[in-house]
């Protein structure tokens, strides 16, 4: 199920091979944003934002390290 309707043209393209690829090492957050309602995410800098109920929980980059902002089960997908 495809709710969210993420641009993903401007992300960095390590991290949308992070994130679509089946092999991926984000995929598996990738599937939590599509089937968790309380999940968003928005395109920033080239990073995906991930919020959860409005507040931001995670953002992922490319080649750095993921950024924890507030403690969150999707932060245990990492």
């Amino acid at each position: 199920m495809m709710k969210t309707n993420i641009d993903i043209t401007n992300m960095c393209s390590h991290l949308q091979h992070k994130l679509m690829d089946d092999d991926g090492v984000y995929h598996q957050i990738w599937q939590a944003i599509q089937d968790n309602p309380e999940l968003t995410a928005v395109v920033r800098s080239r990073q995906l934002h991930i919020y959860r109920n409005g507040k931001k929980v995670l953002i992922l980059k490319g080649k750095a390290e993921p950024q924890i902002i507030r403690e969150d089960p999707v932060c245990g997908l990492l």
